[in-house]
């Protein structure tokens, strides 16, 4: 299965524990788990590093990003304060960490358990160019909301981190200004993770989420409308395309709302709908993938969610528009 839904949840009410998973320096790193996909081991964490934590040069077998939340860390020659972000990817040797005088950081393993190799050099099948190293509050510019679509409410301004030409997923910062407000309610195609820097939120469905709230929000599930008394500043990040959609009923379930994304796309791309329900249907990670036969196969491809969530029977519906 994929990662349960998880909100609200307050990181700040728990307590460290100490990270002892093999490779890795074996004291002076600590976490809490934020999230995680039980079936391949992908997780979020909380970190903390204490006072003098080195670690030598090394890579993961994971896609692993970081967000240094508070002090710093030197990753090889860079100093990293905070909101310095990494997108590593699998298999990138990363350069050696020292962490003189403490700090924390969001510490996500996107494809698999957290795993360390230590090693000088990239393993041969690394994508390197797919690596970011860039402090988010100081290099990165501010857009409004409506990259985003349909957009949200004026108020939200984003910073985009990292980008997947691939799955279109993003890794991001955003904000929302004080007194922020939307009345209607939203739902997305993709996964969505959240994490409170500093400030707080509300939503109908889940109420308060202060500094170090957190949420893992799967596919289809309702929330807003919001607000923001005094402003947030927040971690982000999708699994895939971030569209909004907006409807006015609370009480919507999952089903329903997968229903009525089926509904919008029948109204607005009608041929693309009755191909996609027919029988014979292209599988875009499937051998029919005429294009590119192999493309689950590419080891740059991470597969494993479509292969979880993806049965293999189906069931086609022709009159999904009924239902909006």
């Amino acid at each position: 299965m994929a990662r349960p839904h998880i909100e609200p949840f307050v990181e700040l009410n728990e307590s460290y524990k100490t990270f002892t998973l093999p490779g890795f320096t074996p004291s002076g790193s600590h976490y809490k788990v934020l999230s995680l996909d039980t079936d391949i081991g992908s997780c979020s964490l909380k970190m903390r590093f204490d006072n003098g934590y080195k670690r030598k040069p090394g890579m993961s077998y994971s896609d692993m990003e970081i967000f240094i939340l508070t002090g710093a860390m030197k990753v090889g020659d860079q100093a990293c304060g905070e909101g310095h972000y990494l997108f590593v990817p699998a298999g990138y040797a990363l350069g050696a960490i020292d962490v003189p005088d403490g700090c924390e950081a969001l510490v996500m393993y996107n494809d698999s358990e957290p795993s360390f190799l230590e090693s000088d050099c990239h393993h041969p099948l690394c994508l390197k160019e797919g690596f970011v190293s860039i402090n988010s509050y100081q290099d990165a510019p501010w857009a409004p909301g409506n990259l985003v679509n349909p957009s949200v409410a004026a108020g939200v301004m984003i910073k985009v981190l990292h980008y997947d030409v691939l799955t279109e997923a993003i890794s991001f910062i955003y904000s929302m200004t004080p007194e922020f407000m939307q009345d209607n309610i939203s739902y997305h195609d993709c996964a969505e993770e959240s994490y409170h820097i500093w400030g707080e939120s509300w939503m109908l469905q889940f109420g308060d989420l202060p500094t170090g709230g957190y949420f893992w929000r799967p596919p289809y599930i309702n929330h807003g409308s919001f607000r923001s008394k005094l402003g947030t500043i927040a971690f982000g990040r999708t699994d895939s395309k971030l569209h909004n959609y907006f409807h006015f009923n609370p009480w919507s379930n999952p089903d329903e709302n997968k229903l009525r994304s089926a509904a919008q796309l029948y109204r607005q791309r009608p041929a693309l709908f009755q191909w996609v329900a027919s029988d014979g249907h292209n599988h875009p990670h499937g051998p029919m993938d005429f294009e590119t036969p192999h493309y689950h196969d590419n080891p740059q491809v991470k597969h494993t969610h479509a292969h979880h969530d993806h049965p293999h029977h189906h069931h086609h519906h022709h009159h999904h528009h009924d239902h909006d």
